[in-house]
């Protein structure tokens, strides 16, 4: 597969911006990206407000808009940068997106003068990314949790069902469950073991207390734009219109608590007590450089349903993003280590594309909402070093981890610090990154039984 070529001047490798730092060839947000946030300045209590960053800095949007700076644009009118969310903003659609995301580069270009020119601008709008708080970009009222990555699927189902590991239905439909958007947190936020309920495999009967085999997910997130009527489906060519854009997820588990509990209907409190999002949402047209036909195929493999084939073969929308997952222990913090990587994959790996996901999500008239949060499931790929969590890349905790104190981990400890990077790098476009999803693991609460 190769990318798709690059068609918008806005993805134009030369451009460059007059921003520190954001011409270096390994900055997450070049001019090119245009990410898009919500921030208060750290230590204040201001009012939260829609940002982007380019380079090293985070821009006020809502202080440009109250500037004039948007006039002539599709979002000239109402200032939906001075919410403390953006399901405003998406919910104009992508011709709004578009618009916005072309003026902000214009703004920030090289030999730009409309900001760089005005002191008292700059000095109201532009925040070094150190000294901004970075919340919740969306009022996330719905969650869904897919399973799109074949591989996954295959190595947890030899695990625990050798002689069928991926069941029939997998490479027809988009598997998911729906998840709780109340415990989806932004990135730095602490995620406390949680308590549960568990069954050893030679006990008679199940205990209560904390997980001891709590594990992170690397996965993609995307927000739902405009969303759609109850009971009207979304046609799989319509899809890129109704997704904002794309963030990193750590969909965190309790693989103790979850062999227990998921039969007979699937994930419940192993999976809702944490989910970490990246506090920077990355649209489809930054990321346009890096389309791929797609998605993932096997020779032999059954191709999708007619309600899950684009049109055109390469407005699949799978994504040529490189994602990686460190972990940092309290003794490696102490002794001023830099992080170790344990995995390293590719989202074009995927069976399943972020469209044919929403597609399938709607196709019985499921209705979605601007600021819905979609995840991909764990991204795993044909190699060791490519499985997304510590269940496959232990396998099941019999394969432990070295880490440079001498530390091992089977599953994760009180302490650690789970961090996903994104990017996409392929020599011919701009860099653009997608930032970072940390969480630090906490003690569990003390149980009242």
């Amino acid at each position: 597969m190769t990318a798709h070529k690059t068609l918008d001047p806005t993805n134009d490798p030369a451009l460059r911006s007059w921003i520190d730092g954001a011409n270096d060839a390994h900055a997450d947000f070049p001019i090119q990206n245009i990410p898009f946030g919500v921030f208060r300045r750290a230590g204040t209590k201001e009012i939260a407000r829609c940002c982007t960053a380019v380079g090293g800095t985070v821009i006020d949007l809502s202080a440009l808009h109250e500037s004039g700076l948007f006039e002539g644009s599709l979002i000239a009118g109402q200032n939906v940068f001075a919410l403390p969310t953006l399901n405003e903003f998406m919910a104009m659609g992508r011709p709004a997106w578009r618009s916005a995301r072309e003026r902000i580069i214009e703004l920030f270009l090289e030999g730009s003068s409309k900001v760089r020119d005005h002191a008292a601008l700059r000095e109201r709008a532009l925040v070094p990314l150190a000294r901004a708080e970075m919340l919740l970009p969306a009022e996330i009222g719905d969650y869904t949790d897919f399973y799109a990555s074949v591989h996954h699927a295959t190595n947890v189902g030899s695990m625990f069902r050798p002689d069928n590991p991926l069941l029939p239905n997998y490479k027809h439909v988009p598997i998911g469950y729906h998840g709780r958007a109340s415990s989806v947190v932004v990135s730095g936020s602490p995620v406390r073991r949680p308590l549960g309920q568990t069954k050893a495999d030679d006990a008679a009967a199940p205990s209560f207390g904390p997980s001891r085999l709590l594990d992170h997910e690397l996965e993609v997130g995307f927000f739902v734009g405009p969303g759609n009527r109850l009971g009207e489906p979304i046609d799989i060519d319509a899809a890129p219109d109704h997704i904002f854009g794309v963030c990193l997820v750590n969909d965190w588990s309790a693989r103790d608590i979850q062999k227990w509990e998921y039969q007979p209907l699937g994930p419940f409190l192993a999976k809702n007590f944490a989910t970490t999002v990246s506090p920077w949402i990355v649209t489809l047209d930054a990321l346009r450089p890096y389309r791929l036909p797609g998605p993932y195929r096997a020779e032999g493999d059954p191709a999708p349903l007619a309600y899950l084939t684009p049109t055109l073969k390469d407005e699949a929308w799978a994504i040529d993003l490189t994602l990686e997952v460190l972990i940092a222990s309290v003794k490696m913090r102490e002794k001023g280590l830099a992080p170790a990587r344990v995995s390293i994959g590719s989202f074009r790996d995927m069976f399943w594309t972020i469209t044919q996901m929403l597609t399938h999500h709607a196709s019985n008239g499921c209705n979605l909402r601007p600021g819905d949060l979609m995840a991909s499931g764990t991204v795993s790929g044909t190699t060791k070093e490519s499985r997304g969590c510590m269940l496959e890349r232990t396998w099941r905790g019999s394969e432990p981890i070295a880490l440079p104190t001498g530390e091992s981990r089977k599953f994760l400890e009180d302490g650690d610090e789970v961090i996903i990077r994104g990017w996409c790098e392929n020599g011919t476009a701009r860099r653009i990154g997608l930032g970072e999803c940390r969480g630090v693991v906490t003690p569990a609460p003390t149980s009242s039984r």
